[in-house]
């Protein structure tokens, strides 16, 4: 026999149920690596499965295999459009785990939330010191995939609704960058806008993962941080995913990535707050009085104090919506609704302000090709 239920009380547990599934299915998997007494390191345990080349870049970004290096309590990145997150703990005794010093949470994702999956894996690096086996880990993933939840007295609770994708958008600092760059926060922005290529550099991993992330917000209208590889290796592996990327901001540790022009439009220097465009990019990357406007609008709304970080995104994003809706009412003018070179010349644009549209247009796929 079957019973009816009432079509709002329908409706209402197929909206728990999409939510549930939409939120949860982002989790890909969740992985264990050990360091023991003797100073080896191993990946010791996954669920459900990582294949090996990912395997071996999860490693590399792990701190135990650092050898001589600061230990990081948390590192993020992107590796063929998937994100990883791995904590680290230090052994403290006494535990269960009588032979290990340390060990590394691993969980890859299909979604950019550091403070939602760093929560998740605190919970579950507290369950592998108490338990001293992937089982309870495995269980609290599990309920956390299932039902978006996962509770415990003991370890702490997490619930996966808590971590709007909005939140970890906004949660770098604009403000601290305009205030380190000034008016050269233009070059990023124009980078950015144009799908260009940039390269950041700093020695420490957590200062890199602070301010590369904060970097797609300046194209709000995109909500794109799928361009964000905040964490990058020069290695073949990683170097030949990262160009697959036809723009992106990466970040790097190695400082020989100075010396590999052939990865960047534009590199940041971060501890000498230096910004640099390279050759190639220059004559679409020149700089005109559209530029200079938006270029004040920028640390004009970062420099008041009364704004928040989230009020200078909305700014920059008013003047970019402008922008490209001023671009977007040009190509309906054309044939096709698509800009051309000869359709811009007849506005009489200033050559820089020419030149960046073209260009923009190319970016926003309003360009007849």
């Amino acid at each position: 026999m079957f019973v009816k239920f009432p079509y709002e009380l329908s409706r209402w547990c197929v909206q728990v149920w999409n939510m549930a599934t939409t939120e949860t299915q982002f989790m890909l998997s969740v992985g264990l690596i050990e360091k023991d007494v003797n100073g080896d390191t191993l990946w010791v345990w996954c669920y459900p499965s990582v294949d090996s080349q990912l395997r071996e870049v999860l490693l590399s970004k792990c701190c135990l295999t650092q050898h001589g290096r600061d230990f990081h309590p948390f590192v993020f990145g992107q590796f063929c459009r998937a994100w990883f997150y791995i904590s680290t703990v230090e052994v403290q005794e006494p535990t269960a785990l009588q032979k290990v010093t340390h060990f590394s949470i691993v969980v890859t994702a299909k979604d950019f939330n550091p403070e939602k999956y760093a929560a998740l894996s605190r919970i579950l690096c507290r369950m592998y010191v108490k338990h001293g086996s992937p089982v309870r880990m495995m269980e609290a993933y599990l309920t956390v995939l299932t039902k978006g939840i996962c509770q415990s007295d003991e370890n702490g609770s997490f619930l996966i609704k808590d971590y709007d994708v909005r939140k970890a958008y906004l949660a770098g600092s604009v403000k601290d960058m305009v205030s380190q760059f000034g008016m050269e926060t233009i070059i990023l922005y124009t980078a950015l806008m144009l799908k260009k290529r940039i390269v950041v550099h700093h020695p420490r991993i957590e200062a890199l993962l602070e301010f590369t992330r904060v970097l797609p917000a300046l194209t709000w209208h995109r909500k794109d941080w799928s361009i964000l590889h905040p964490y990058v290796h020069l290695t073949d592996a990683e170097l030949e995913d990262l160009k697959k990327c036809p723009g992106y901001v990466a970040g790097f540790v190695d400082p020989e990535v100075s010396n590999r022009s052939d990865l960047f439009d534009v590199f940041v220097n971060l501890p000498d707050s230096v910004i640099t465009v390279s050759q190639s990019a220059k004559e679409a990357m020149a700089m005109g009085k559209l530029h200079k406007d938006v270029g004040h609008l920028i640390v004009q709304s970062a420099e008041d104090a009364e704004k928040s970080d989230s009020q200078v995104i909305k700014d920059i994003s008013v003047k970019t919506t402008e922008i490209v809706a001023n671009l977007v009412a040009l190509a309906d003018e054309c044939e096709d609704a698509k800009i051309t070179l000869e359709g811009l010349k007849q506005h009489c644009f200033p050559p820089a302000t020419e030149n960046f549209l073209f260009h923009l247009a190319a970016a926003e796929q309003l360009l007849r090709i």
